[in-house]
């Protein structure tokens, strides 16, 4: 039963959904930290992270039940995370055309020529981020143009409607996800401590309608959708640490399952 307080829209009205965090200092013995927070229609079934896909034996996601891809894959060899959010600009894909969950899992196995391997002509909008040990990229798809940015070290926020840049007043970047870090002195310490600066911003975000929330629910068509499954990550060439939680909207302080991965034979990316 929906909360009468909450109000309702119609799904097409649904934009602005969906967060990525990501803070990427290749200095540091683990270059990678991201959070990503999945927000879909609550009734979508998913899979939890595994290796889900027998012709990409190294990637660790989600798997999307409905179409078979993910929205977020890690690849334990590399250390390399991509992530997909969706762009309003282009809701609706050509028929024919592939899904947008194809894309994490190209990503994070051929880096930057993803490219060569999928047509998006007829693909609904996108954003893509592609975080290895030695680089921070970013593709966004507005349904006729595919743009490129190499981005430098830092903390960024991505939104359905791209990279977070300061200007919107409409959205909000906590500070504590701005400027925070992981605490990986000791790598297979619990959630709350390897995220003790982070996790703050989340316990403090209660469920919202407003779509840019961090975590949101929002009644659209008689169904819900809100914050489905949120995951930390943090990783390096051989070795992958999975925070992830299910339901981020009915309470984040709840236990969150930890996995941590390692290659025997870790492979480095360049550029």
């Amino acid at each position: 039963m929906h909360d009468p307080g909450y109000p309702r829209c119609p799904l097409a009205t649904v934009e602005d959904v969906c967060t990525v965090v990501c803070r990427w200092r290749p200095e540091e013995q683990y270059p990678i930290e991201l959070l990503a927070l999945r927000d879909e229609l609550s009734d979508r079934d998913f899979d939890p992270p595994g290796a889900w896909w027998p012709d990409h034996p190294s990637l660790i996601g989600g798997r999307d039940r409905s179409a078979g891809g993910t929205w977020c894959a890690s690849d334990v060899t590399t250390g390399v995370t991509a992530v997909v959010l969706n762009n309003p600009e282009k809701r609706v894909a050509d028929p024919g055309a592939p899904s947008r969950g194809l894309l994490p899992l190209l990503a994070a196995s051929h880096l930057e020529r993803w490219v060569e391997h999928v047509d998006v002509t007829g693909m609904a909008g996108f954003n893509l981020v592609l975080a290895t040990p030695t680089s921070l990229q970013w593709w966004r798809f507005d349904g006729t143009q595919l743009s490129h940015h190499e981005l430098a070290p830092g903390t960024y926020l991505f939104k359905p409607r791209g990279r977070y840049d300061g200007t919107d007043p409409a959205i909000h970047f906590d500070p504590r996800l701005a400027n925070g870090a992981a605490e990986l002195s000791e790598p297979d310490a619990t959630t709350e401590t390897v995220w003790a600066q982070w996790l703050p911003a989340l316990h403090d975000a209660a469920p919202s309608a407003d779509p840019t929330a961090l975590i949101v629910r929002i009644p659209v068509d008689g169904r819900t959708y809100e914050t489905v499954f949120g995951q930390f990550i943090a990783a390096t060439a051989g070795w992958l640490r999975l925070d992830h939680l299910d339901r981020p909207a009915e309470g984040t302080r709840r236990p969150w399952h930890v996995a941590v991965h390692h290659a025997a034979e870790p492979i480095a990316t360049s550029g």
